[in-house]
Parts: C-alpha cells; sequence; structure tokens
C-alpha cells in the first residue's frame, strides 16, 4: 500500500520536472501568436519583379509557410534616413529588416538561436546579396536580439504575414538583458513610437524658390553602381525627374547612334546590396523599369 502511494508521488514529481524544463526550454521555439493586421498595407508591386544581382535571379513572392535558419546581418548609419525599397524612410534605430524575396511590407518572427530573444520585425527592404545570409537586420533590430556587438549570428526566420500600414515591429521576448551599448549612438526613445517614416511625412514645407535649374551632369566613375530610372531624348524631361528623385539623383550625357540622350541616375553606391535597394526605392515610386548598372 505505502509503496504504490510512494511510487505514485515519484512518478507526479518527474512529470511537474519534465513540464518546468519544456516550460523554459522548448517555449522559445515555440510560434508566436501572430499579431492581427486589421488594414493590411498593400504590397508595392514593383518589388515582387523578378531581379538580377551579380548574375543570381530573385523571385519575390508570398511565402506562408516560410521558416528558416541562416546567417543575420545588420546596417545602420550609412543608410539611415534613406528610403527603403517601399518608399518608406529607413531608420536604423527602428524594428524593421530587409529580405531578398518576402513580399514588401510584410512581418516576420526573428529569433536568435544563442540567447532565445525574439521580435516581430517589419520588413520594408530588399538585401542581403550576401552568400549564406538569409535576413539584414535594422540596427536597432540587431540590438533586441543581441546581435549588435557581434555583427552576425544564427537566426530562425518565420513569415508571420502582411503588414499594418504602419508599425507592426515589436520585441517579443528576452531570455536575458540586453547588451549596453557603448558606442555613442543614440538610443530609442523609452516610450511607444513608429519606428519608421514615410519620406514625405518628415520633409519640411518646400520654401518659396526661384524657376528651378538644371541638374547637374556628373561623369560616373567606373568602378561605381549606379541606378538608372531612365533616358530621355529632352533634357528638359530629365530634369524634371530627377528633381523627383532627389538630391543623389543626376544627369549622365549617353551618345546613342548619333543622338545624344539623357540618362537619369541615383547615387553612386558603394556596392550591388546598396545599390539593388536604391533600385527597389526608385520603382516603388514609379519607375518600374530602373536597372542597375556599372560594377
Amino acid at each position: 500500500m505505502w509503496a504504490r502511494i510512494l511510487r505514485a508521488a515519484m512518478v507526479a514529481a518527474a512529470f511537474s520536472t519534465l513540464a518546468a524544463c519544456a516550460s523554459l526550454s522548448g517555449g522559445r521555439e515555440a510560434p508566436l501568436k501572430p499579431p492581427v493586421v486589421t488594414d493590411p498595407a498593400p504590397i508595392v508591386s514593383g518589388t515582387m519583379r523578378p531581379y538580377q544581382i551579380r548574375g543570381r535571379w530573385y523571385h519575390p513572392k508570398e511565402q506562408p509557410n516560410y521558416d528558416e535558419v541562416g546567417q543575420a546581418s545588420w546596417y545602420g548609419s550609412y543608410h539611415h534616413g534613406r528610403s527603403t525599397s517601399t518608399g518608406e524612410r529607413f531608420d536604423m534605430n527602428g524594428l524593421t529588416a530587409a529580405h531578398k524575396t518576402l513580399p514588401l511590407p510584410s512581418l516576420v518572427e526573428v529569433t536568435n538561436r544563442a540567447n532565445g530573444r525574439r521580435v516581430i520585425l517589419r520588413v520594408n527592404d530588399r538585401g542581403p546579396f550576401v552568400d549564406g545570409r538569409i535576413i539584414d537586420l535594422s540596427r536597432g533590430a540587431a540590438e533586441e536580439l543581441g546581435l549588435l556587438n557581434q555583427g552576425v549570428g544564427e537566426v530562425r526566420v518565420r513569415y508571420v504575414g502582411r503588414a499594418p500600414r504602419q508599425g507592426g515591429g515589436t520585441p517579443m521576448q528576452r531570455a536575458e538583458a540586453a547588451p549596453a551599448r557603448n558606442d555613442g549612438a543614440p538610443s530609442r526613445d523609452a516610450g511607444p513610437r513608429p519606428y519608421y517614416e514615410v519620406a514625405t511625412a518628415s520633409a519640411p514645407a518646400p520654401a518659396q524658390a526661384p524657376a528651378p535649374q538644371p541638374v547637374p551632369s556628373y561623369a560616373a566613375p567606373a568602378a561605381a553602381y549606379w541606378v538608372q530610372a531612365g533616358a530621355y531624348s529632352d533634357r528638359r524631361g530629365a530634369d524634371r525627374v530627377a528633381r523627383r528623385l532627389g538630391d543623389r539623383a543626376s544627369i549622365q550625357n549617353l551618345d546613342r547612334d548619333g543622338r545624344t540622350l539623357f540618362r537619369v541616375v541615383v547615387g553612386p553606391w558603394p556596392d550591388a546590396t546598396a545599390a539593388e535597394r536604391a533600385r527597389q526605392a526608385v520603382i516603388a515610386r514609379g519607375f518600374s523599369d530602373a536597372l542597375l548598372i556599372g560594377g
């Protein structure tokens, strides 16, 4: 009788210990309940076209079952304030990411395999175009995941679904305190805030100015990457396009079959990854035939 009771008590204790272990370890890999998006942002159609980088073709598409483990990297100050592939302004301190083929914009769940930290990120850019890397994180996302100092780390990326018109990124789980920031870069505000801004929303109101002057022509360095928005026979039309595309746009004279064309380009960019991000942003602004040139 007493032996039977003692045996039952030992079995119950063993099951409770296993349950506790499962809650501490297995819970990190359990899928999070995805946020409810009642007003999804439209997918930027120009970013869903197949494109080619360094001889390799990429085919963006809806991937509801996307679940991949691989290396993540992060990018920050060089791109801060510039347009992403969706036309949104890149905030390096926000919770965003770049992916080569997922819809833009969309949401993903990213888990740091080393420490269990997880975040939901808004994917609004293309990249990274480096072998073995599956996602490029904003500086803020890298900090939340504990990847800021090491630069590259193994993560698991799951597709969550369509993104809201604004926001959507949030830290979901931490297994440890975030490392102290010691690089002197500005930290994010403690209170809730949108983590990206549409480029036109933060631009100051234009001052009254005289009639626009022609955009200066620019001689391209041979090793640079550029994005061609279009080539025009009319210089005034090229000027209008260049002004629309901002201060990194310029005009190159191009001789073709004995006639001069005015090619509107954006750049230069130091590598193919940066140039492709810029090309996707130009496409999002209505120039669906934008090309990557140079390199």
